[in-house]
């Protein structure tokens, strides 16, 4: 039941044979995303093999300080991708989403270790980075959403904005049907996945908890926590990448300022 079983390198490189379907499917209809899919295959090859490689030594030494450092390397890299896929200048959003995702994740993070699972070394590397990294990425996704919705939406509907102003609200009150709109999209994925988990699908930590052996209600048990968690860090972190952003992204009237898009 502990043992689970190892893909031998021809066996994994079988898996790959399952391109053949994507790629087909793109020639047929002419969709012009070959050579994108295969740079994003070789780089999810690469960057996994490194990782593996990079935490079989973490797992070894065990040191909290390596933990920590790879949390950031994660962190710097989500708050890039962030940024990046919402075509906004860094100028006024690196530090902030820092910040944002930091506290996000930390939070649900270290309750999750600390509280859930009292008794083993808080900053344990087995425990914290998978768990940190489900909880991250989650929390990237939802900025994303929430970012990009705010943003634009405050751009598209700037007269609206502004009528508000206008009419004598503050810029928080003027703003707050953008960050309620932006919060409930960030959100919407998170909650599906919530409502049909089990039925549509066996998520990342159910799976995985069963692979390495554990009984399903132990499993079920994982992966309601963690859904909690995902849940807790996406709310807050897009709350504070908007609340903390927005302040230095309008000019000295309250108006957006439109050099923070690229």
């Amino acid at each position: 039941m502990n043992n689970i079983i190892d893909l031998s390198p021809l066996r994994l490189f079988m898996a790959y044979l399952l391109l053949l379907v994507p790629l087909s499917v793109m020639t047929v209809c002419r969709v012009k995303m070959w050579r994108r899919t295969v740079v994003a295959v070789s780089r999810m090859t690469v960057q996994l093999l490194l990782v593996g490689f990079y935490l079989g030594i973490i797992f070894e030494l065990n040191s909290p300080l390596l933990t920590l450092g790879w949390l950031l390397v994660m962190l710097t890299v989500s708050c890039i991708t962030t940024i990046n896929s919402s075509n906004l200048r860094w100028r006024c959003f690196i530090l902030p989403m820092l910040v944002a995702l930091a506290l996000g994740t930390a939070i649900p993070l270290l309750f999750f270790t600390g509280v859930l699972l009292a008794g083993t070394p808080l900053f344990s590397p087995r425990y914290l980075i998978p768990i940190g990294g489900m909880i991250m990425g989650n929390c990237m996704n939802a900025n994303i959403i929430g970012i990009k919705s705010f943003y634009s939406g405050m751009r598209d509907r700037e007269e609206e904005y502004c009528y508000r102003l206008s009419q004598g609200a503050t810029c928080a009150e003027a703003w707050a049907p953008f960050m309620r709109k932006a919060l409930e999209n960030a959100l919407a994925p998170t909650l599906a996945s919530i409502a049909t988990i089990g039925l549509v699908a066996l998520p990342g930590m159910m799976t995985g908890t069963i692979l390495g052996g554990a009984a399903p209600a132990v499993a079920i048990k994982y992966q309601i926590a963690i859904m909690l968690a995902i849940l807790c860090g996406s709310s807050l972190t897009v709350y504070l990448a908007l609340a903390i952003t927005v302040r230095t992204a309008l000019n000295p009237y309250g108006i957006l300022d439109k050099k923070i898009f690229k």
